[in-house]
């Protein structure tokens, strides 16, 4: 099973708001979607990183850690 992490970045004088989802595969930054809320937009990041590094249509579990990153998993 592959734990995917995915942490909000805040928007700066250059940079919108994004978020970074990354394993040991390598990571990805996806812009926010001001249609969607914080959870929904983690979930999207997951979602596309799990299409663009595993060849994946979906992720199977979704949560939140303490330090207020989420986490998505992937079966096997």
């Amino acid at each position: 099973m592959k734990a995917i992490q995915i942490r909000y970045y805040g928007p700066t004088n250059t940079k919108g708001s994004r978020y970074k989802a990354w394993t040991e595969a390598g990571a990805i930054i996806t812009g926010f979607n001001y249609d969607l809320d914080h959870d929904e937009n983690a979930r999207a990041a997951a979602v596309e990183y799990a299409k663009v590094k595993f060849n994946r249509d979906g992720i199977q579990g979704f949560g939140s850690l303490p330090n207020g990153d989420y986490v998505a998993t992937l079966g096997e």
